[in-house]
């Protein structure tokens, strides 16, 4: 939706349930006895519980010569745990409504559970996430079957240009850095059931554990809640160490990469750019809504899309990381007009670099992020995944209140040393897969 055809009434119902979302979300902190931290809002309007424990497991602790490992501990984490086959644990879960799940990225492994309030149907639904957290089998044949689909579907993955361009731009991006590396046959090859156990029982620790609760619970039976669960980790007082950081300025270039069977050159431009928690974050944002976050109304799609039709979407997004996350430029074109709709993408953003936003172009950003903010709020799901980010990226508590005010204070020269600090186009990585034979 274009913000001219938004009404001020529009705006006034956004500020009024802002105003509401920001008295509701109150979120408590405490640590467990063995370590783990805990982060709970109360939510009373369902009879709903929804959990995520976070934990330090991402892929970048993965072994370079194993990449994957990370990904393979969490989704064999709900194959069979305690006396439960991979079956017993989805018909117990099912039989009481409730939805686990698990997700790992480069950061963080996490693992969501929901389910009903009902002390019959929430006890028994925890009686399972216990026993992953407590006892995950790791079964030979089950990983030997995972294994197989995961290399099965990576290779033909690694026959389409799409995740061919994605993962030739992250190596660009993170030369000799663990965010560069990608898991392929040969590493995944080269795991094992030790490695897996070795893995969980390094990582998966209530110390090294934060554990977000967002339901219908009052605080005396959260904390006991987060207890239970953190005592049915492995005890360990070790943290995973970081690598270090990926060095600014360290990339690799341009790559124009073909690809005969593809009628699209899929396009990336970027650099690494800024951890969570980064001061420029909010400068940044509201500056990259301007840029090419805003959809039709940014300018990389007024002047990619609409004045030349090059691309049906061309967008550009910070993702802040626990270090430093890309800055990233994406759109696909057909291949004979690939090299103009890239000088055309690297003018907007120079130009952009150069003089900054409007004072009109800056209003209009924090209209639409302050209005629309409170819809990042308006479920429990939304707001654990919220409260998971604060608690994991160790963002301040006041974060999501303090949301609206920080966007609103954002001026113009802010965002204009915060681009200049954080993207440079000498330093611009510049992936190409697709592209049209020279």
């Amino acid at each position: 939706m274009s913000l001219k055809k938004i009404s001020p009434l529009v705006f006034c119902v956004f500020a009024l349930v802002s105003a509401h979302v920001r008295a509701e979300v109150a979120i408590a902190h405490w640590q467990t006895t063995t370590g783990a931290q805990v982060y709970f809002v109360r939510s009373a309007a369902l009879p709903i519980l929804d959990a995520q424990l976070d934990f330090a497991a991402g892929a970048m602790f993965d072994p370079p010569e194993k990449v994957g490992l990370a990904a393979s501990v969490g989704s064999l984490l709900e194959m069979g745990a305690g006396g439960m086959t991979e079956t017993d644990i989805a018909n117990r879960l099912a039989d009481v409504g409730a939805r686990f799940a698990s997700d790992v990225d480069d950061d963080r492994a996490s693992l969501n559970l929901r389910t009903l309030t009902t002390p019959d149907r929430m006890e028994a639904a925890l009686g399972v996430l216990e026993a992953i957290l407590r006892q995950p089998h790791f079964a030979a044949e089950v990983f030997e079957r995972e294994r197989a689909r995961d290399i099965a579907a990576l290779k033909d993955a690694l026959t389409r240009p799409a995740p061919i361009a994605q993962r030739a731009f992250r190596a660009a991006l993170y030369p000799g850095h663990p965010y560069g590396r990608a898991m392929t046959p040969e590493s995944l090859a080269a795991i094992d059931v030790a490695d897996l156990q070795n893995f969980w029982r390094a990582h998966y620790s209530a110390a090294n554990a934060r554990i977000n609760l967002v339901g219908n619970l009052e605080r005396p039976a959260a904390e006991a809640l987060a207890e239970r669960l953190a005592a049915a980790l492995p005890a360990s007082a070790t943290l995973p160490v970081l690598p270090a950081p990926p060095a600014r300025g360290e990339t690799q270039g341009a790559q124009h990469l073909p690809h005969p069977s593809s009628t699209q050159a899929h396009i990336y431009l970027g650099l690494s750019a800024i951890a969570a928690g980064d001061p420029d974050f909010f400068p940044l944002l509201v500056g990259n809504y301007i840029l090419g976050g805003g959809g039709f109304v940014s300018r990389l799609m007024e002047e990619v899309r609409e004045k030349r039709g090059y691309a049906y979407s061309v967008y550009s997004y910070f993702s802040p990381m626990k270090q430093n996350g890309p800055f990233t430029i994406g759109l696909q074109t057909r291949k004979e007009q690939a090299d103009e709709a890239l000088r055309v993408t690297r003018q907007v953003l120079e130009q952009f670099l150069a003089d900054g936003p409007t004072a009109a172009e800056l209003a209009a950003a924090k209209a639409y992020l302050t209005g629309s903010f409170p819809l990042n709020l308006d479920s429990n799901r939304k707001i654990l995944s919220q409260i998971a980010n604060i608690g994991f990226y160790n963002l301040p508590l006041d974060y999501l209140a303090q949301y609206p005010s920080r966007v609103r204070a954002v001026t113009l020269p802010e965002i204009r040393a915060a681009f200049a600090r954080h993207v440079e186009m000498n330093k611009l990585v510049e992936v190409v897969v697709g592209a049209a034979e020279k």
